[in-house]
């Protein structure tokens, strides 16, 4: 009886294996519709996953608009600090602009290096080969463009007019590694430091600003503007900020690294600034073509 039973069971073993591998080989093959055994497990565990997916999206979506309502809130309570902040800086400005025009009238000043008069353009033009050194620009010497005047965008200084046609003008980048494309800058802070832009790092997008005494004490983080000081650019250009300080060769001097305000990779936009204030005489300043714009 035992061994009879151990037979039934080997039997049935085998049958299931057989009826197994039949269902796997019918599951597999192309058919246009499944079978109603197949639909009917399709359509219950379709069923039962949106009935669980529904509650578990809604209570995901809960605690993630908690998570931004709370982000929404530290993000206003700062901007309301930094509104407030601006308020007090704006009544500041204006209050020391006034200042200012009492002081200039009472001296009888009405000029800065810092008047300058903005004139719109559009690049029109980049050679690939030269991206990092030339643009044109749609304006030329019909729109009042001349030589070695600063070209700006909305973040900073990129350059100056290298040449002028008569209806556009070719715009030498900062980003330029032309030795006699150099810019007089004065980095801002207790004492004003004053230097030349000779040098741009294409790796790390630095300025080079040297002859820098090596007695000056400079930071990171200091802002780094135009001079005035060069006879062609007006001053209070924003260039950069300071990222870093470091001693020449010999020690003499210390040359600092800037980080430019603006994009010289992307540049659609520009506005040439023309100087108000009389520019000097150019045999007055030595190599003024290539020093101290």
């Amino acid at each position: 009886m035992p061994q009879f039973l151990l037979n039934k069971r080997l039997i049935i073993l085998l049958v299931s294996i057989i009826v197994l591998v039949a269902l796997i080989g019918f599951s597999l093959r192309e058919r246009s519709k499944l079978s109603w055994p197949e639909q009917f497990v399709k359509d219950t565990t379709g069923w039962v996953q949106s009935l669980v997916s529904k509650p578990a999206h809604l209570v995901a979506g809960f605690f993630g608009s908690l998570q931004d309502i709370q982000n929404t809130y530290q993000e206003n309570k700062e901007l309301k600090s930094r509104i407030e902040n601006l308020v007090s800086l704006e009544a500041q400005v204006q209050s020391l602009k006034k200042d200012n025009k009492d002081l200039r009238d009472i001296l009888g000043e009405k000029k800065t290096l810092a008047d300058s008069k903005p004139l719109p353009a559009t690049v029109i033009g980049r050679n690939p080969d030269r991206w990092h050194e030339m643009i044109i620009i749609d304006k030329g010497k019909i729109n009042g463009i001349k030589q070695n005047m600063a070209v700006v965008t909305a973040n900073g200084l990129i350059g100056k007019v290298k040449s002028v046609n008569q209806f556009s003008s070719t715009v030498q980048l900062l980003s330029s590694m032309d030795p006699k494309n150099r810019i007089s800058a004065v980095i801002q802070g207790d004492t004003n430091v004053y230097g030349l832009i000779e040098g741009y790092n294409s790796d790390k997008n630095e300025l080079q600003i040297k002859a820098i005494p090596s007695s000056a004490k400079i930071q990171k983080g200091q802002t780094v503007i135009t001079s005035g000081l060069g006879g062609f650019f007006p001053s209070g250009l924003l260039i950069g900020k300071v990222v870093d300080v470091k001693p020449d060769q010999y020690g003499l001097n210390q040359t600092a690294l800037v980080k430019p305000g603006a994009d010289f990779y992307d540049i659609q936009n520009v506005m040439v600034i023309q100087r108000n204030m009389m520019q000097p005489n150019t045999s007055a300043l030595s190599d003024s073509q290539g020093a101290g714009m």
